[in-house]
């Protein structure tokens, strides 16, 4: 067993091999990222009636025997439409040993179309969370909240990590991190985690954002920069510095600070606390070792903002801290880094729709 530490992803493979992570379809190498693991869809989607979770002594099999009401064959593709809620089973299974739990978010793509995914166990009482030693399947619930989209089976709309013991840094660890490798251009706002700020004072013209338009067609997730981004989205402009986010709607923005994560860490961006405005910044998201970092080709890499607005509109201002992300240690040096040894679509990124869209 290894020392405490987000699993790096020789490691992962170490899991596969010893049966702590399976599929009846072999997991292929591409699955592998520097700290994490892609997730396939399985061959069927079930409509519910609502969200849910399986709760203790449950399994989700026994909640879908309450809730479906309908099976969708993916193969080939099939429309999931939007504001509907579906659970599809994934190919990959978990064996996890003591000491280790695991937590999922979805992919940069994903959360950047407004498509809710989060992972759900049997006996789960949270979202995107696995217990110590869970054995058994996993599901992913999705409800694709600004457009329908077409999915098929194999597809990777969610990412997991593996923990072993406690891996989260403290703020001060955290200072000394930025000491030796800058995580941020700046001054470094360290509380819980590294804050992030929005910008709204872009350094050449005033596109700010993208806002999505309420009513469009589909969105084939198999095709990549593909789609009209007029089609889907609004651009948002602002000479102010400033923007009014409007209830429902659903934003695209970025970090004003650059951000990297260092070789040997980890990082995940935490939900923002709704007490200090009526909105809701990323779903969560996990940067892998490498991002941003200038070694591996990613200085300068800002933070996609996935916004959405809730009751009331709400004034969201230049440099108003929005986030903040929470960094790990990792148990062992990744053999490969984000951006560098791997296909990235997202290193050195700035304002950037998912890449299903052409890009200017």
């Amino acid at each position: 067993m290894t020392g405490p530490g987000v699993q790096a992803d020789h490691q992962i493979r170490a899991m596969i091999a010893a049966g702590q992570i399976t599929a009846a379809t072999p997991i292929t190498k591409e699955q592998i990222q520097p700290a994490s693991l892609d997730l396939r869809l399985g061959q069927n989607a079930y409509r519910v009636r609502a969200s849910f979770l399986a709760g203790r002594n449950r399994t989700v099999r026994d909640r879908l025997a309450d809730f479906q009401m309908h099976a969708v064959d993916l193969t080939g593709g099939a429309v999931l439409e939007k504001g509907c809620v579906y659970v599809v089973p994934l190919m990959e299974r978990l064996a996890l040993p003591k000491g280790m739990t695991a937590a999922a978010s979805a992919k940069s793509s994903i959360g950047r179309l407004d498509l809710l995914t989060r992972i759900i166990t049997d006996q789960g009482v949270e979202f995107d969370r696995v217990p110590e030693g869970y054995d058994g399947p996993l599901y992913v619930e999705i409800c694709p909240r600004s457009f329908s989209v077409v999915a098929q089976p194999g597809q990777l709309l969610n990412q997991i990590i593996f923990r072993q013991g406690k891996t989260f840094m403290s703020d001060d660890a955290l200072r000394a991190l930025h000491a030796v490798t800058p995580i941020v251009s700046g001054t470094p706002v360290i509380s819980d985690g590294l804050g992030f700020s929005v910008d709204l004072k872009p350094a050449q013209g005033s596109l700010v954002g993208y806002r999505a338009k309420p009513h469009t067609g589909v969105v084939d997730l198999s095709k990549l920069n593909h789609y009209d981004p007029a089609e889907f989205w609004e651009p948002v402009h602002t000479d102010a510095g400033w923007i009014i986010l409007d209830p429902g709607a659903f934003y695209i923005l970025v970090s004003r600070e650059a951000i990297a994560i260092p070789p040997m860490q980890a990082a995940e961006m935490a939900p923002y606390l709704a007490m200090v405005g009526e909105f809701r910044v990323h779903y969560a998201g996990f940067f892998d070792p490498g991002f941003g970092y200038a070694d591996a080709g990613g200085a300068g890499s800002r933070g996609v903002l996935e916004v959405r607005c809730h009751e009331a509109p709400f004034v969201l201002e230049h440099g108003q801290v929005v986030g903040r992300l929470v960094y790990e240690h990792m148990a062992a040096m990744p053999e490969a880094l984000y951006g560098r040894e791997i296909k990235s679509n997202y290193q050195g990124q700035g304002l950037k729709l998912s890449k299903h869209f052409r890009q200017a």
